[in-house]
């Protein structure tokens, strides 16, 4: 096996001398090429150069070699040794190859999260693209510093044939638009609840600047294919010998509006931006300098018998060393590669901006502690020990933030992700020439026989042993909580190691240890981490920080064997694939299917093959995607607040005793308020769950930064139809929503969902008290807990807002637990949203004003005997009020849609359109690509319709175009679902209905219906025809 190391230990390396970095892009930009020419150059033998560039190292996969597209993110350790370092030391850079494609953003995540710095690709020819979007967008939430690498200049040249001006002012353009979608992170427009510190930036950056620039050396210019690339230095330090100009001048002057002066040996800005006859003695440096050189090398290059020229014009002024064979071939593509390869090494150039750019995990992680391990406010009894547990968890944090190696430093690991290694490919030998003794645990492992779990893993903080004893500690374990805590559930275990890998892309090498800053496979963790989790040497150590995807896994399938004697391997499979992949959520219906969810079609098609061929080893049956859909209710703003004058009606149930009654209103949130909250689930987790013991700190207030994003949401809801609506309607309407911010008890589905149960408005409700068969009922009081924590109210204001227990309550009602009653309206509220009336669906952006009475017991009443029986009627009537409130108010079908990027030739755009007609897909603009013949079409695709949406664009385009999806945002259905005519207009247009084919939600509730096993209202014959009776006449 090839070593890419010398040393066996990582215990012993500089972490100054470290560099953990992963490649970020768009599908088809090449990363994976870039990583050939890197793995080849510092890789120790592990890939011939000859090979760089076509081999897809990187790529072992058989499935990723057949679809030539990376699936699994991959490490690989390299060694640099840097110009200036003038010692015999080496700089240990470790590479992780991620996916391009939106349906593989977890393998993304799992790649950033270990990395310090990021280098995003982008092809010149195409340029940016929507995934390099998600790159950045992920760069900047894991607070990574990112590189450029603007990737195939030679398909500017040979494809489309641009001059040296116009293919400057494209990658001007380029540059341009990728530093202003920086601009736009940095200053606060994504994800700003969850990276603010100190002053809301990361270090290091400065918001007036470009992220990226050349004369920084953070921007690369290459052919990944060809193997060659140069940042400007190269050419600065070129031009500064030979006219002996500066060449910290001439780095400043080589990119943007500068020319060189030949006689003053200056660089002066342009005095005009055109370069026509006039100004062609101020052409811009880059293009002058740079970019024209290599045109007239590749014009050259590529006429037959040119080896002669490449050899007098170039290898001899540059002293090159290109072999004879290669520079003389008969192909002039050899040649010209073979020259260009020695002239502008690609792999020196990435290297040396790594080096140099980018940050040693020793800075990196000063910087990015607060993102991975948020600082917690504890407030707790001094006598309860928490102080020295704080303390030493403190403690931890700090030597995570300065990438302790000490010996004695607390050992801090976080695991991003579990990938799988079939025992066979193991090393069979250990550091020592010892047998390792995987054989022997595959036969005795009836969980594992075949396939063994290793952790994707990087070393935060001391130094890791292999068979040393860590605390595995999931993202809700709670170091204050104590002992009891860990003890009684899965949050906290103990585990010994077995051994620690260094990766090196397919192949594994044993080592014995591993210091702080480096990127690990351990064995040994198959049984304790699901997905991901942290490693440490103390239980007094906060988790990590959960991971953020960019997309959600949406599609869902029903999977069943071919043989039901094989369903105990599916079992065993379903549960070994949903470890081996961050992003699959496997789940068992209340039907008993079994149910696996992936982010798209390619990511499903790759876990049924995975489930196939590794795992469960069994011939599957896979049902059609089952989509998921959002229940909500009719109502546009400015509907909403013309029906505010108007009271609305109640939904109204009462428990079989009669002791309980409920009353519900609902009414539909503005859509930015709902974007808001589904946005921040697991902020809100986070805030609602922290309470009084951990609560989330990251440099500014989160709470804080929430509370303003969904006041800031409710200020432009109301700015959008400020022009449609009168002064006075609108205030009122600004005045009920941030009336609801105030009186907010729980949140649902799952309690961080995007739906408010509210306190009622003793205003404008029913008051204190109600009568009910002359019976008097007393309001149920409670607390606003949400608007508590995210401050919208104060503890103090909450108190006085209660209401004051009669002396009639006394009395009457004193044997009843309140608490346990408002908890039971808490469970009938999450209940309901989490299973609407139209099809059992989770409920998205609605409001219920719930007022639950509670009245005397008398004897004429039914009389209960087990309060478990009342707090299950509570429940329920709550839950079938809520339902019955959405009904009552024109319940529509929420849909999920993609974003779709088709790129398309000229004379097949009509074939594309119509497949996007005929999925229903609605067009945002289409565009054509500069200097090609390529169509780029945005659109919005509904996710039901996506499963046979690339089988159909294949068939209709001869497999000429391609699509991108990725998931975009949910859409109301504007049909009624239960729509039946009732006015005399509808009447006289459809009769009364039973001529009229069913609308498009009608459909999907049926189809949703008829999936889970609900009632669906249809006729059992479709084409009947009448019977007739043949009289036979005498």
């Amino acid at each position: 096996m090839p070593a890419a190391a010398s040393s066996s230990s990582a215990a012993v390396d500089d972490p100054h001398l470290v560099r953990n970095t992963c490649i970020l892009a768009h599908v088809d930009h090449g990363k994976t090429s870039l990583a050939d020419h890197l793995v080849a150059s510092g890789g120790g033998g592990l890939l011939h150069p000859k090979l760089a560039g076509s081999a897809r190292f990187m790529d072992h996969l058989p499935e990723e070699q057949r679809r030539a597209i990376t699936m699994k993110s991959s490490s690989v350790a390299l060694r640099y040794a840097h110009p200036s370092t003038g010692g015999p030391h080496h700089y240990r850079v470790h590479l992780i190859d991620s996916p391009g494609h939106a349906d593989f953003c977890s393998e993304v995540s799992a790649a950033a999260r270990l990395s310090d710095s990021a280098l995003v690709v982008v092809d010149a020819a195409k340029g940016v693209r929507v995934q390099t979007h998600a790159a950045l967008r992920q760069a900047f939430v894991e607070r990574l510093r990112p590189c450029l690498v603007l990737n195939k200049l030679d398909r500017l040249i040979t494809d489309l044939l641009l001059s040296p001006d116009d293919a400057y002012a494209r990658l001007r353009r380029i540059l341009a638009e990728v530093n202003s979608f920086c601009s736009a992170l940095r200053s606060g427009s994504y994800f700003s609840s969850l990276l603010h510190d100190d002053d809301g930036r990361r270090d290091g950056d400065d918001e007036d600047e470009d992220a990226f620039h050349p004369h920084k050396g953070n921007v690369v210019f290459a052919c990944a294919r060809d193997g060659w690339g140069f940042r400007i230095d190269r050419f600065a330090d070129l031009y500064a010998k030979k006219t002996g100009a500066s060449k910290a001048n001439l780095l400043r002057g080589f990119w943007g509006p500068y020319y060189v002066d030949k006689e003053k040996k200056a660089v002066l800005p342009l005095r005009k931006e055109s370069t026509g006859s006039a100004g062609a003695e101020q052409q811009p440096a880059f293009v002058q300098n740079v970019l024209k050189p290599l045109w007239k090398v590749y014009q050259r290059g590529l006429t037959p018998n040119s080896g002669e020229w490449m050899q007098r014009n170039v290898v001899s002024v540059f002293d090159l060393k290109v072999s004879p064979r290669e520079l003389h071939s008969k192909d002039p593509k050899v040649s010209l590669h073979a020259v260009l390869r020695a002239w502008l090494p690609l792999a020196d150039s990435v290297m040396e901006m790594l080096v140099e750019c980018t940050p040693d995990p020793v800075a990196a992680q000063a910087f990015r502690v607060p993102r991975l391990m948020p600082e917690r406010r504890v407030v707790a009894d001094s006598d309860s020990g928490c102080a020295s547990i704080v303390a030493e968890a403190e403690r931890v944090r700090s030597c995570v933030a300065a990438c302790s190696t000490s010996t004695t430093a607390p050992v801090v690991v976080f695991v991003s992700k579990m990938f799988v290694v079939p025992y066979t490919m193991l090393p069979s030998k250990g550091l020592n020439g010892e047998l390792l003794n995987h054989n022997h645990q595959a036969q005795h492992s009836e969980q594992e026989p075949e396939e063994s779990f290793l952790a994707f893993a990087r070393v935060f903080s001391g130094v890791l042993r292999a068979g040393q004893k860590v605390f595995v500690l999931s993202p809700l374990y709670d170091p204050v909580k104590g002992d009891a805590a860990a003890s009684g559930n899965k949050h906290a275990q103990e585990v010994e190691l077995q051994c620690l890998y260094q990766m090196l892309g397919q192949d594994l090498m044993p080592i014995d240890s591993v210091a702080a800053g480096n990127v690990v496979a351990i064995q040994g963790l198959g049984q304790h981490v699901l997905k991901s989790a942290t490693l440490s040497s103390t239980k007094n150590c906060w988790p990590f920080s959960s991971m953020t995807f960019q997309v959600s896994p949406m599609l869902k399938v029903a999977v069943e064997p071919s043989k039901p004697t094989d369903l105990g391997a599916l079992v065993k499979g379903l549960k070994l694939l949903n470890q081996a992949d961050p992003l699959v959520v496997y789940t068992v219906s209340q039907r008993g299917e079994h149910v696996l969810a992936a982010a798209g079609q390619v990511h499903l098609e790759r876990c049924i093959k995975d489930l196939q061929d590794r795992f469960a080893k069994v011939q599957l049956e896979v049902s059609k995607p089952l989509v998921s859909f959002r229940e909500t209710i009719q109502g546009e703003d400015v509907g909403m607040m013309g029906s505010m004058k108007v009271e609305q009606r109640f939904a109204e149930r009462s428990t079989p005793n009669g002791r309980f009654t409920v009353r519900v209103q609902v009414s539909r949130l503005p859509s930015a308020l709902t974007k808001v909250l589904a946005e921040s689930e697991e902020l809100l987790g986070q805030i609602i769950e922290g309470g009084c013991s951990q609560f989330p700190h990251d440099g500014d207030d989160s709470t804080a930064t929430l509370r303003h994003r969904l006041i800031g949401a409710v200020d432009s809801e109301l700015e959008e139809i400020s022009e449609q609506v009168e002064k006075e309607k609108l205030d009122r309407y600004s005045k009920t929503l941030l009336g609801y911010l105030q009186r907010i008890m729980a949140l649902g589905p799952s309690h961080v969902g995007p739906n408010f149960l509210l306190l009622p408005d003793l205003k404008s409700s029913f008051g204190v008290t109600t009568r009910q068969n002359g019976r008097k009922g007393i309001l149920v009081s409670s607390r606003c807990h949400i608007s508590e924590r995210l401050g919208f109210v104060t503890a103090s204001d909450a108190e006085s807002k209660i209401i004051t227990e009669s002396s009639e309550r006394k009395t009457s009602t004193d044997s009843l637990d309140y608490e346990a009653l408002r908890n039971s309206v808490v469970s009938g509220f999450q209940f309901a949203t989490n299973a609407g009336p139209i099809c059992d669906e989770p409920m998205r952006g609605l409001a219920f004003i719930v007022e639950p009475y509670i009245f005397a017991d008398s004897s004429d009443v039914i009389t209960y005997s087990d309060d478990s029986i009342f707090t299950g009627q509570v429940i329920n009537a709550v839950k079938e009020a809520c339902r019955e409130a959405v009904l009552l108010s024109k319940p529509r079908l929420v849909e999920p849609m993609y974003f779709c990027e088709l790129t398309t030739p000229t004379e097949q755009l009509g074939a594309a359109f119509a497949v996007l007609g005929d999925c229903q897909a609605k067009v945002l603009k289409e565009e054509m690509q500069e200097g090609t013949s390529l169509f780029t079409v945005h659109s919005h695709l509904p996710v039901y319709e996506s499963s046979e949406f690339p089988e159909k664009l294949r068939k209709l385009t001869a497999g000429a175009a391609s699509a991108i999806l990725a998931f975009s945002h949910w859409e109301v259905i504007p049909q009624d679902p239960f729509f039946t005519p009732k006015t005399q207009e509808e009447i006289e247009e459809f009769g009364d209905g039973a001529s009229i084919g069913p609308n498009l939600a009608k459909k999907l509730m049926n189809s949703v219906r008829r999936r889970k096993g609900l009632h669906v209202e249809e006729k059992i014959v479709q084409h009947g025809t009448k019977q007739r009776t043949l009289a036979k006449k005498v």
